[in-house]
């Protein structure tokens, strides 16, 4: 005795609702799967240290009341400033 497609396709309907899984009577690649992992991004980025203190954060925090040598933007600074000067020439 042989069950009516869309006796079963019902019966299907019925468990998704009650399970609460996606109703896919053609078995579709949609993705699903994967959508319900766990994400990734906390252990990720608990996997890479903490963003230590720059000679710029100290620069922003204390303003002009302290001096110091960021070695890096006086080079970008140089840089700046060749770029000009050939670009005038």
């Amino acid at each position: 005795m042989s069950v009516p497609r869309a006796r079963l396709l019902e019966l299907m309907k019925a468990q998704c609702q009650v399970f609460a899984t996606v109703y896919n009577p053609e078995g579709l690649r949609l993705g699903n799967k994967v959508l319900r992992q766990r994400l990734r991004g906390p252990a990720l980025a608990a996997y890479y240290p903490k963003r230590t203190v720059s000679v710029r954060d100290i620069n922003n925090s204390f303003g002009p009341h302290i001096e110091t040598w960021d070695e890096a933007e006086q080079e970008r600074l140089e840089h700046i400033e060749e770029f000009v000067n050939h670009a005038l020439c």
